[in-house]
């Protein structure tokens, strides 16, 4: 696969019924779950969890999203997407990129950019990325120089 990052974290998806819209395709709104469970499967695999983040008085609000939708998916499509920490303030931010593939012909159909601000889950205030986050995802970080697109 030719990822436009190196060393992606990678989840496997399948289309069913439910993610298709009035248009025969998927929905537009199904790419941000995508993009939701990634991020939270990439979390846990570095090994933090939503008990981590509870534990901690934490939350990894969205701030901003950046989709370029580049060709649809369409039900039962064999999809992979990835995802990669490619910035960090080291105080209160975190930026993901993604990119959404179709396994049958290796097309590119989605691509993105999610920047993140921690805030307390019980204050729901901005605060700062405790250090038990910055020891998990600062070293899973990539240079966005390496891009391959």
């Amino acid at each position: 696969m030719s990822w436009d990052l190196p060393q992606p974290f990678i989840l496997p998806l399948v289309i069913g019924p439910e993610a298709i819209d009035h248009y025969g395709h998927v929905n537009n709104a199904e790419y941000l779950r995508f993009i939701e469970r990634v991020s939270w499967e990439h979390s846990r695999h570095l090994g933090l969890t939503l008990e981590d983040y509870r534990r901690l008085d934490r939350a990894m609000v969205v701030v901003r999203h950046e989709l370029d939708y580049l060709a649809p998916a369409y039900e039962g499509d064999e999809l992979e997407i990835a995802t990669w920490i490619v910035d960090s303030d080291q105080r209160m931010t975190l930026t993901r990129r993604f990119q959404l593939v179709r396994l049958s012909d290796r097309k590119t159909l989605l691509r993105g950019r999610t920047r993140f601000a921690c805030v307390s889950l019980t204050r729901h205030r901005p605060r700062r990325l405790p250090e038990e986050f910055l020891q998990v995802y600062l070293p899973a970080m990539t240079d966005e120089s390496q891009t391959r697109l």
